[in-house]
């Protein structure tokens, strides 16, 4: 891959000199997180959506779960020691994490937000997430999603 197709992502990976693989395919905001991990070729158990929300006390958290499952507000707040949790309106996204909808990851925001993985990432080899635009994947150990983001195994989902 040219330098100057790498994301931002990719970028923060190879600065921490972190290993992954990328995985790109064609870009359509209408695929479902079950649809990529077709396009992966992967169970759907390994491949995980990054969701963005905002507690209560205003204060921002990420939340990263296996596409085919919902994040459970109640267990997320809890998780992050908040009454409760919303999601962020998606025209937010964007100024928010410097993210479009279908392209948010866990690596590389504008900030560090306190950051949650599903617990059930650590019994993987690997795991996949967005590389930072429509389209694109990357594919890397729990362990370095858990050690770049600085998050949290919680059990997140419904």
């Amino acid at each position: 891959m040219k330098n100057n197709d790498k994301t931002n992502v990719m970028r923060v990976l190879d600065s921490k000199k972190i290993s992954y693989e990328s995985h790109t395919y064609d870009a359509d905001a209408t695929l479902t997180g079950e649809q990529i991990a077709g396009i992966l070729n992967e169970d759907v158990s390994g491949v995980f959506k990054t969701l963005v929300t905002q507690g209560k006390s205003g204060t921002y958290y990420v939340f990263v779960v296996p596409v085919a499952q919902e994040l459970d507000l109640k267990k997320a707040a809890k998780a992050a020691g908040e009454k409760s949790i919303d999601m962020i309106k998606q025209k937010e996204l964007l100024p928010l994490t410097g993210y479009v909808h279908g392209g948010c990851s866990p690596i590389g925001m504008k900030k560090q937000f306190k950051t949650f993985i599903h617990e059930t990432a650590s019994g993987l080899n690997k795991i996949y997430v967005s590389a930072g635009r429509v389209g694109a994947q990357i594919e890397l150990s729990p362990s370095d999603l858990i050690s770049v983001t600085r998050s949290f195994l919680a059990d997140i989902i419904v």
